[in-house]
């Protein structure tokens, strides 16, 4: 199916009848940043790989590769990687994370920004508590990547929505300095265009918990062609075996082809089936048809509230800067609005299943509580 133009109308035949179960609870859900609505389809699809562990037992296991490899597939499609081996399923984006630190064979020099996601922010924390890493935090207006071997940085930032639109430098030139680059796409995948290969981008980390509407769990770490054959980390397991079934031990252990050799021990099966509805759905749209629609929704807000972020310089939400922001938050729930809050910065994020009507409706009644504060 496809929409030579998405609008309110094509949307309310076409595709909110595929959200029926999330549409009926009645309420203004802008958090669409945080947690995605997920599609009817979604619970059918867990359904059929419950199903078949059920009728098949072990036989299963045919069914729940096949959907991994589709969610490879389907996510390498999304970000712009060359292979669908490149894309490495992962049960979060620290995971994947951990993975490259670990990669290491020794002490790296890591920097990174002030404005990463806490999981992110912490696991790098740690290792530098433990003595595994070096770490250097800067704003990430400022990373410089001399004398570092990883640059860990967000596409866009979680808290605030502004997109790093110095990538294609910050890369070339940690590569110049010889240092590789692991992207956060997480606010960016599904929302804005992406190209990792184009980026030149070593590693990324992102999942489907968000805009590509998959639930947690189902997240990936990507690994540049060139990288993904060579180089080893040692979290691993079976499933990044050569033979994964044969149970051969062959000495030096061998891996896998490509970024199987990447994959860990027994997969968590359903979080593919999980996010395999809403990937479809986002590559259907388009993101590029996908990101006009948000940003006419933006506008409308930023027209209405004094909020941040409703321009092509933000990602898919915008904010509202406050000492009162989870005050406000709280009260908006009360009212059947949802949105959330980072620290003082309130964030409202709509989505295609947002009516403009629902945009004013929430926009007045956030600026009345505004007017009493």
């Amino acid at each position: 199916m496809s929409a030579p133009r998405l609008d309110e109308d094509w949307l309310r035949q076409e595709i909110h009848p595929r959200f029926s179960r999330v549409l009926a609870r009645g309420e203004i859900y802008l958090a669409n940043h945080s947690l995605g609505r997920p599609p009817d389809r979604m619970a059918e699809d867990v359904r059929a790989a419950v199903d078949a562990w059920y009728r098949d037992l072990d036989g299963a296991w045919d069914l729940w590769l096949q959907a991994r490899e589709r969610f490879r597939d389907l996510t390498a499609k999304l970000v712009g990687a060359p292979r669908a081996d490149c894309i490495i399923p992962k049960t979060s984006a620290g995971q994947g994370l951990r993975a490259v630190l670990n990669s290491f064979s020794s002490k790296p020099k890591v920097v990174t920004s002030d404005g990463e996601f806490d999981s992110i922010d912490f696991i790098l924390r740690v290792y530098r508590e433990q003595g595994r890493i070096e770490l250097k935090i800067t704003p990430w207006q400022e990373i410089d990547a001399t004398g570092a071997d990883l640059v860990v940085v967000s596409s866009v930032m979680f808290r605030t929505g502004e997109i790093a639109k110095h990538l294609p430098k910050l890369i070339h030139d940690a590569h110049a300095a010889r240092a590789l680059v692991m992207l956060d796409v997480y606010h960016h995948a599904g929302v804005l265009p992406l190209d990792l290969a184009a980026l030149e981008a070593d590693f990324a980390i992102g999942g489907s918990y968000k805009y590509t509407r998959g639930g947690p769990g189902a997240c990936w770490l990507y690994v540049r062609p060139g990288l993904v054959e060579t180089l080893r980390t040692p979290d691993t397991g079976w499933f990044a075996k050569k033979d994964v079934f044969a149970y051969a031990r062959p000495e030096p252990p061998e891996f896998g082809p490509g970024g199987d050799a990447w994959l860990e021990s027994t997969p968590p099966v359903l979080a593919p089936f999980q996010a395999l509805a809403g990937l479809e759905l986002t590559l259907e749209l388009g993101v590029e048809r996908l990101r006009k629609y948000n940003l006419e929704q933006k506008a409308l807000l930023a027209s209405l509230l004094p909020v941040e972020g409703g321009g092509k310089d933000h990602g898919a939400f915008v904010t509202l800067k406050n000492c009162d922001a989870a005050q406000l938050a709280a009260a908006l729930e009360k009212q059947n609005i949802k949105v959330d809050t980072r620290g003082e910065y309130l964030r409202i994020c709509p989505d295609i299943l947002n009516s403009k009507d629902e945009l004013v409706r929430a926009a007045t009644r956030l600026g009345e509580m505004l007017k009493s504060l």
